[in-house]
């Protein structure tokens, strides 16, 4: 039938339908009637109220729904929204008025009989009426501030917009019908040609003029939108673009008219909520609004894009991506296949499948940039010529008869009038719609036409761009090859799942760290697939925004060592809100600071050298909004960086590439295209990049030696989290991807020249020596030596072992040791301390996780061979090994073996003294050696050009010979310019590395002094710069400080040998380059490395020598300042010392040490005390500790010396100030013990002695005693108190114990003018003389009780130590203060004899006397009787004690306590003694002081005698014995007590155990260590005289230490083995009833953690502290 004569027969029975979008909105109220979009004139309203014309006649209604009638109400229906007309009547005749349809609710309806669907339609449409209304307000326009003036597409789309409302307008004059909206063929054409030209206007008037555009009247709903909002990127048509995605409440662009039939059309629609609609109803108004707009656009000949979830009312609302909740996508695919053939007719179904494509479901995320469960539906139309010709596609729309209870199919003919749909078969007019379908069936056949045209013109053009060579460049700027050196830095957004394997090129560069935008990557995104197989720790922002050194946040953060994954908008599954997501408005006011610090700091050259940076931004979507978060990253990068120089730009496509274009431009008025990759796919980028990158140098696969001659596979993941290793695994160096390159041979000459030069040996210089053709290694002479020390492994007893390497700096000590590791990497597994910033815990944590890699249940370990290199602290080293593998830890099984390298001036005779095994080398090569060297040196004659250059190969091969390095020193430097930059860094750098061991400066901070600015294409290099001294210097990769390239001398004797040559030859003194460098603001300014280079610069100011630390020599100063003064007279050098450390105070002016050494030096060399003060107190306020304020009691000391060397004949006035000073000083000493107490054991920015042991500082009582015992000297020699006369020394002795004052003893003596002058200042300072006694007996106890009770934490090394030169110190005082306050026994009977009614009292008091010289007044002295007094005078000393104990009338707690350990230190010495009490009187005399005492009494002693006495018998039960059933509180009273007394000096030492629990009853089982030790010692000179060899002091140390003690069948015998049970972590022993006694393990390693209770026995130890456990067995294991 032809389609005239179809519609003419068809439209009297037919109902107008339409899609929602054709439904038109609510009533629209305008002050005119011109408008500017594409609503045509039918359906504008004037201002008297809503207006609709339908045919001939209009549809008038008043402006409040409320006032309609039933009549108003039935032709909206029928009118309006073309409700069908059955329905309409059907709520006619229920009297439904106006005021009623407002107040009804969806039941309401469907009670009344109304279907479901035109039931919502109604109420939906009902609700938008009311809305309008709400927000309308007559004659409103929109405010300039919505438009801004912006470049790009939101720019386009306004314009299009105007354009095309003006085109529309013009085409209205036309439209044969007011619903149609079709044109006629002619004026299409003049439509077409009208647009380009108001396009080309348009874009003419936005170049000439910068006006805003300004919108005279409120548009349309297609217009009205939030221009404030950038409008955001629609999915790309017709792609299958899987990587998009929506935000809440984005804005898309605004819906417009066909404009070339190419670019699609866009409708925008909401569906149902599952709230409103059942499921059944929400896919019917899918599939309706589909097929309805497929099939507009199809006729239309247009492309077009449905949007389901984009809000279509108009107002600012308009396009806003809104969501919906999708609970099944195959239900609307499904529905979407099936409704497809109801919806045409059969024989455009083919057709309509090729155009319409299937749904596309884009996810919504929330604007906190977190993934929500809402979606927008998207179905694309694709109108191809080939598929559409020139027919029209008829749609049937489904309608429920609420009559007959069924369905009804109608004929629908939709076409695209302007942004909407409209059905040309709605008139219900029949000549009106004949009309209509002549006029469409004329434009169809011209759209087609047009459309087969713009097709052709369409046809894609290949791209000619040559972005994969920018990215080339880009990456390895202009080099070769992508460098591993190369920090990168990545700044990204959300990436969709479906691109995330493409993003495997991260895997492959050195990720410094990502700055992800994306809170949910860690879970699914970028993040979570990185750390699949990489390592990456999880930042926020705020981390990175602290005032800790660069240095501490770098070990703090893993910085270097693993990726730093910094989450710049939060976290979505992050409990606390601080870090959550936030939207960008929040982003801006709580987070940008923070973003812009840790910015400040990545970017910082302390940190990272911007020649060493690549920032790489990877875009995965537009970015519109001039504030985005990532926006602002940028722009703080760019700001750090000062350009773009270092910024890379991977853009997901030129749409996302032109966004960020534009934002940029505007932002940093920056053309950043040349820096941006737009037109390669993620796949080809990141294919690209795996190309360029550096041959491996490393085996893909690793692998680990394991029990019973396997191998373990070492994962790449698992060997980042072992971050202070350097694991050597069995197959290193083999099949890696270098050797099968072109550049290997390259390779392979540069690793040998490196190591032969003088870098450190690394493994591919072994491995190489065994290559075919090649002289293997050399083996220097002990290498043996020390591979048999290490390889007899069935001969440890001990889990974990020590050897000592000791050698000569520079001499190959590490290659040596490095070599044993690599012939030993099949049978151990080996690895190097590769961080020597990382702390003992950490190495062992990562040591046991290597140990146990790979092992489940199975039995038995392969043992690690660990080296490490100067450790300061091995022993310490050892037990955090032991206590970290106590639950792998079996009995007598080797788990790590300790090598360590040291360093030191002295092998041999440290060899000799150290308790350690050790093999030691040093700088001298045998006859053996020498020919080994030769015959390497022709071998690299024959395949290197300049092997003589090799100079660190050649000091060696010519035997450490000064002559040659002072010959090849000189003829360097012959030409030498120190006044060059060049002179000038090679002064800096030979001053460092003779004084600094380890020293250098990093490659970017020499390029700059010597000129080289911009170092980042490597236009110009070092070597080039300094030729040709650069041959004396090596470049080197530091781990210790964060990852860089830096600058030494190839070896310590050659910088020293250059110095000397500057300082002789050149005439610069070693004070002028200090100063120099000082002076030097750009050594101080960022540089990589920096915080280390000051710790270095001012080490070497203020370091000194120390004997206990391995040096030479004790030295007052450091040797840098000790040669300045050598420079010139003694006047002179001096001065020079002076200027200098002035110097170094003004450069580092919050140092407290370098004030402190000018103080020092003042006191000490210039005898300046005002000015030693001056820069002491200086110090002291600067940094408040024990050490400084020792130095500010030190100066006052000194110049009390001073005064009393000055003082010939001592006067009233000298003695006064001599007394001030000493007052000063002991006060300034006093603080200096009260620090001590609080002081850092860790200083953060002293790199150098963090991990040495720690020490608890006794200077200060060290330094009051020899203090006062000056001023004891000065007072006895005055002519008050001349020794000589018996009678003035007892008033000396009266006066100084405070039994008569000073003025009356010298009352009388006022003839005397000098006398009376000299006690007058006595009488002065009487106060502080009087104290001195007392004082000292307190400092005396105090040290007795510091060493008798407390013994240092890490066992010293082969030198004295400072508490031994203490302890030497306040000896020699103890002695002169016996010597001062002690009468001699002579003196004392001569007094006896004329005095025989002495009373009681005074003979009390010459027995503690007597005590007191003999040292064994106090419980911790006769705890020293155990090991220094005989059995004579052991018992004389407890018959002091007994009289003591017996005479007293009132009797002390402690005279008590003294006389019960006096017993038992002489059974102890002498079981047989007549003179001891009995067991049971001493428990008797102790449980009386017990009760008078309690359990909270200071007197720690009291309960340490209540823990030997009272401790249960073998199997016996507390309740059973009176004496032990408080037992369990005396234990806790002792720790309680003793750590109220010295928990200050734990962080140093810890208790001594002086005696153990025996196998006999009574005093008996009371055995004590120095009976132990006496039982050991003679064992071992049994078995030397056995063996004929010489017994060693050591080996008394070396058996506690090895447990090996333990083993000792006579020690066995004495001590009884008690059984007890592991929980938690801790010991208890039960001996009955609901108390069970805990025991604290010696060695945390001997208990396995995990928590479990198991059965163990161990020996049980005493210490004031409490009871302890040694040699913990495990029962199940006996």
């Amino acid at each position: 039938m032809d389609p005239k004569q179809r519609k003419q027969t068809s439209s009297s029975s037919r109902v107008s339908m339409t899609s929602d979008t054709s439904k038109d909105g609510p009533p629209y109220f305008s002050n005119s009637n011109k408008e500017g979009n594409v609503i045509p004139v039918t359906e504008q309203f004037p201002v008297c109220g809503p207006q609709a014309k339908i045919g001939e006649y209009d549809l008038a209604l008043p402006p409040l729904m409320e006032d309609w009638t039933k009549e108003h109400v039935k032709d909206w229906l029928i009118v309006r929204l073309r409700v069908p007309q059955q329905i309409a009547q059907k709520l006619y005749d229920q009297e439904l008025s106006g005021a009623c349809l407002v107040s009804y609710e969806k039941q309401d309806l469907l009670e009344l009989g109304v279907p479901r669907a035109p039931t919502i339609q109604i109420i939906r449409q009902v609700e938008k009426f009311k809305k309008h209304l709400e927000t309308f307000e007559p004659g409103e326009r929109i405010p300039k501030s919505y438009y801004e003036s912006r470049e790009g597409e939101l720019w386009k789309s306004i314009k299009m917009q105007d354009v095309s409302g003006n085109m529309d307008e013009s085409v209205e004059v036309e439209t044969v019908s007011s619903d149609s909206g079709i044109q006629s063929v002619s004026s299409t054409v003049l439509m077409l040609e009208e647009a380009r030209h108001r396009i080309r206007s348009v874009m003419d008037q936005t170049k000439t003029n910068d006006k805003q555009l300004h919108i005279a009247e409120i548009p349309d709903n297609a217009t009205f939108l939030q221009l404030k909002k950038p409008i955001c990127q629609i999915r790309p048509f017709d792609q299958n673009n899987t990587s998009i995605f929506y935000t809440q409440n984005d804005i898309l662009p605004p819906v417009a008219g066909p404009s070339n039939l190419i670019d699609p059309v866009h409708e925008y629609q909401l569906l149902p909520s599952a709230n409103e609609a059942t499921e059944r109803e929400i896919l019917y108004e899918f599939t309706k609004e589909v097929f309805s707009f497929s099939a507009s656009c199809m006729n239309s000949r247009t492309n077009g894009t449905i949007h389901f979830g984009v809000n279509n009312e108009p107002g600012q609302g308009h396009g806003q991506v809104v969501g919906h909740k999708i609970t099944s996508f195959s239900k609307y695919n499904e529905a979407f296949e099936s409704c497809l053939s109801e919806y045409f007719e059969e024989k455009h179904i083919n057709a309509a499948r090729m155009c319409i494509r299937p749904p596309k479901f884009i996810q919504v995320h929330s604007q906190d940039g977190t993934t929500s469960d809402k979606w927008v539906i998207e179905v694309d139309v694709v109108s191809t010529y080939s598929d559409t010709q020139e027919s029209l596609f008829y749609t049937l729309l489904t309608i429920a008869s609420t009559e007959k209870k069924q369905q009804s199919k109608t004929e629908c003919l939709f076409v695209r009038d302007g942004p909407r749909s409209i059905n040309i078969l709605a008139d219900t007019n029949p000549r009106i719609v004949q009309e209509k379908m002549k006029s469409l069936i004329d434009k169809v056949k011209c759209w087609a036409s047009a459309r087969k045209s713009a097709e052709e013109k369409d046809e894609p053009q290949p791209s000619r761009g040559h972005q994969g060579q920018r990215l080339k460049q880009l990456i390895t700027r202009g080099r070769d090859a992508f460098e591993n050196y190369i920090q990168v830095i990545v700044v990204t957004d959300k990436c969709h799942l479906s691109q995330l394997e493409h993003l495997g090129f991260l895997k492959e560069m050195k990720l410094f760290a990502v700055l992800e935008f994306d809170p949910e990557s860690d879970v699914n995104g970028t993040c979570s697939f990185y750390r699949r197989d990489r390592v990456a720790n999880l930042h926020y922002p705020r981390m990175y925004t602290t005032q800790d050194s660069v240095t501490a946040v770098i070990g703090k953060l893993n910085l270097f060592k693993q990726t730093s994954w910094i989450f710049c908008n939060g976290r979505v599954n992050e409990e606390d809100e601080t870090d959550k997501p936030l939207t960008a408005s929040e982003w801006l006011k709580k987070r940008s600071g923070d973003i812009n610090n840790m910015i400040s700091f990545l970017c910082n050259p302390d940190l990272l050298s911007k020649d060493g940076l690549l920032v790489v931004f990877i875009l995965h979507s537009a970015v519109a909004d001039i504030s985005s978060p990532i926006l602002e990253a940028f722009c703080a990068i760019y700001r750090t960086l000062e350009g773009v120089d270092n910024i890379l730009c991977i853009c997901k496509d030129s749409t996302v590439f032109s966004h960020w274009k534009q934002l940029i431009e505007c932002r940093c008025k920056e053309d950043i295209t040349s820096k941006c990759i737009y037109e390669l796919s993620l796949n080809e980028i990141s294919s690209t990049i795996k190309k360029l990158k550096e041959p491996q140098t490393r085996s893909s696969e690793r692998y680990l030696p394991s029990t019973g001659s396997s191998s373990v596979l070492l994962a790449k993941k698992d060997e980042e989290l072992m971050t202070v290793l350097d694991i050597l695994c069995e197959n290193e160096c083999e099949n890696t991807e270098i050797e099968t390159k072109e550049s290997f041979q390259e390779f392979k000459m540069k690793t040998e020249e490196n190591f032969y030069r003088g870098g450190q040996v690394s493994w591919w210089n072994f491995h190489l020596s065994e290559k075919p053709g090649c002289l293997p290694f050399i083996k220097r002479d002990k290498y043996k030596e020390l591979y048999d020390l290490i390889t007899p492994v069935e001969g440890y007893t001990n889990p974990c072992v020590m050897i000592n390497l000791l050698h000569h700096p520079g001499c190959g000590g590490t290659t040596l040791a490095m070599h044993v590791l690599w012939d030993l990497r099949s049978k151990f597994r080996c690895a190097v301390v590769k961080n020597n910033m990382a702390t003992n815990n950490e190495i062992a944590a990562q040591v046991m996780t290597l140990l146990t890699y790979g092992k489940q249940e199975q039995p038995g370990y392969t043992p690690v061979l660990l080296l490490v290199e100067n450790w300061d602290d091995v022993e310490d080293l050892k037990q955090c090994m032991l206590n970290v593998a106590s639950d792998r830890k079996r009995h007598n099984n080797l788990m790590v073996i300790i090598l360590n390298c040291e360093r030191t001036q002295f092998p041999v005779e440290s060899s000799r003294g150290s308790r350690i095994a050790n093999v030691f080398i040093i700088n001298k090569l045998s006859t053996k050696e020498q020919s080994l060297f030769f015959e390497k040196l022709q071998q690299l004659k024959d395949d290197h050009e300049k092997p003589e250059t090799f100079y660190a190969f050649m000091i060696m091969t010519n035997n450490f010979r000064e002559a040659y390095i002072t010959n090849l020193v000189s003829n360097t430097l012959k030409d030498l310019d120190t006044t060059t930059q060049q002179g000038r860094l090679f002064s800096f750098l030979a001053l460092l590395n003779t004084h600094v061991n380890g020293s250098y400066m990093s490659l970017s901070l020499c390029e700059e002094l010597v000129g080289i600015r911009n170092s980042l294409w490597k236009q110009e290099t070092l070597d080039d710069k300094m030729n040709p001294y650069a041959t004396l210097l090596i470049t080197f990769t530091v781990e210790e400080h964060g990852t860089f390239q830096a600058v030494r001398f190839l070896h310590q004797m050659i910088a020293s040998n250059c110095l000397q040559v500057i300082t002789q030859k050149h005439k610069l003194s070693l004070a002028e380059i200090t100063t120099n460098l000082l002076f030097c603001d750009q050594v101080y300014k960022s540089c990589m490395g920096k915080d280390y280079l000051v710790q270095n610069i001012q080490s070497m100011l203020v370091t000194r020598h120390r004997k206990e630390q391995g040096d030479d020599t004790d030295s007052l100063f450091s040797p840098l300042i000790e040669k300045i003064g050598m420079e010139g007279t003694g006047k002179e050098g001096l001065e020079k010392i002076t200027q200098v450390l002035k110097r170094a105070t003004e450069r580092f002016d919050r140092s407290a040490t370098l004030p402190q050494a000018l103080a020092r030096h003042f006191c000490l060399k210039e005898k300046d005390f005002e000015s030693a003060l001056k820069w002491a107190l200086d110090a002291q306020g600067k940094k408040s500790n024990s050490y400084i304020s020792d130095t500010v009691g030190q100066v006052y000391k000194s110049q009390l010396k001073k005064e009393i060397e000055d003082s010939k004949d001592f006067t009233p006035k000298a003695l006064d100030k001599c007394l001030m000073l000493g007052s000063k000083a002991v006060n300034a000493f006093r603080d200096s013990q009260e620090l001590a107490k609080k002081d850092e054991q860790v200083d953060l920015f002293d790199l150098h002695n963090r991990k040495k042991p720690k020490s608890y500082n006794t200077l200060g009582y060290v330094g009051e005693t020899e203090v006062m015992m000056i001023l004891l000297d000065v007072i006895k020699d005055l002519p008050l108190f001349t020794l000589s006369d018996q009678h003035k020394r007892d008033k000396m002795l009266q006066f100084l114990k405070g039994h008569h004052p000073m003025r009356n003893l010298y009352g009388h003596e006022n003839g005397n003018l000098n006398i009376n002058q000299f006690v007058t200042v006595l009488a002065d300072h009487e106060k502080f003389l009087v104290s001195l006694k007392p004082r000292l007996k307190e400092i005396f106890s105090f040290f007795e009780n510091y060493f008798t009770y407390l013994r240092p934490r890490s066992v010293p090394r082969e030198r004295e130590t400072a508490d031994e030169r203490s302890k030497r110190k306040v000896s020699e005082y103890f002695r002169k203060y016996l010597q001062l306050f002690s009468i001699s026994e002579d003196d004392k009977a001569s007094e006896k004899a004329s005095n025989p009614n002495l009373s009681l009292r005074q003979e009390i008091e010459d027995h503690r006397q007597y005590l007191e010289k003999r040292r064994a007044d106090s419980f911790a002295g006769l705890l020293q009787c155990l090991t220094d007094k005989s059995c004579m005078e052991m018992e004389h000393i407890l018959k002091k004690w007994q009289f003591i104990f017996d005479k007293s009338s009132c009797r002390y707690v402690s005279d008590t306590v003294n006389f019960i350990l006096a017993n038992i230190v002489l059974h102890s010495i002498k079981p047989s003694s007549t003179l001891l009490y009995k067991y049971e009187q001493l428990v008797n005399l102790l449980n009386e002081v017990l009760q008078k005492e309690g359990t909270n009494s200071n007197l720690t002693e009291l309960y340490y005698l209540s823990m030997l006495l009272m401790w249960p018998m073998k199997d016996q039960r507390l309740e059973s014995s009176a004496a032990s059933k408080n037992i369990s509180t005396y234990v806790t009273s002792a720790k309680k007590s003793f750590h109220r007394r010295f928990s200050h000096m734990f962080p140093a030492r810890s208790a001594i155990t002086h005696f153990f629990l025996g196998k006999s009853n009574g005093l008996k089982r009371i055995v004590s260590k120095a009976r132990l030790d006496q039982i050991l010692i003679n064992v071992s000179r049994q078995q030397a005289s056995c063996s004929g060899q010489s017994t060693q002091p050591r080996n008394l140390h070396h058996l506690w230490q090895s447990g090996a003690a333990w083993n000792e069948p006579k020690v066995q015998g004495k001590l009884l083995r008690i059984k007890g049970k592991s929980e938690n972590g801790d010991i208890y022993v039960n001996y009955g009833g609901n108390l069970k006694m805990l025991v604290r393990p010696v060695y945390l390693g001997d208990i396995r953690s995990g928590c479990s209770r198991e059965e163990v026995s161990f020996y049980l130890g005493f210490t004031m502290e409490g009871p302890v456990a040694y040699d913990i067995k495990y029962e199940n294991e006996q």
